[in-house]
């Protein structure tokens, strides 16, 4: 059975959406490959940040990409934030909100 993906919030997948083509259609693969192997999905594709917190790992010639998802009851995956890198190592305002949102979620 697969997993479903859905979005914090319209916002993000409009900022996906808007990323190069090739990124984008490396994010649509891996996407799959998320929904069907959920938390199987592993280095170099997806990547756990610790406490829940995951980064799917999308690249073209135009960029690297980075989506923040948790996983949720019932078979679901959460797509918290999306950017692209602009450096080396991932700004860590990208991860705080990331882990904001995953606070938000896990709150209620």
């Amino acid at each position: 059975m697969a997993y479903e993906i859905e979005y914090f919030h319209p916002r993000v997948l409009a900022d996906i959406e808007r990323w190069p083509v090739d990124v984008l259609a490396d994010y649509a693969h891996l996407v799959e490959l998320l929904a069907e192997h959920g938390p199987d999905l592993r280095m170099p594709h997806s990547r756990a940040m610790g406490d829940g917190l995951f980064e799917i790992r999308p690249r073209g010639r135009e960029g690297i990409g980075r989506a923040f998802y948790c996983f949720r009851l019932g078979r679901r995956i959460v797509v918290l934030h999306a950017f692209i890198k602009k450096t080396a190592q991932t700004p860590e305002r990208d991860l705080n909100l990331a882990r904001k949102r995953l606070k938000e979620i896990r709150d209620g």
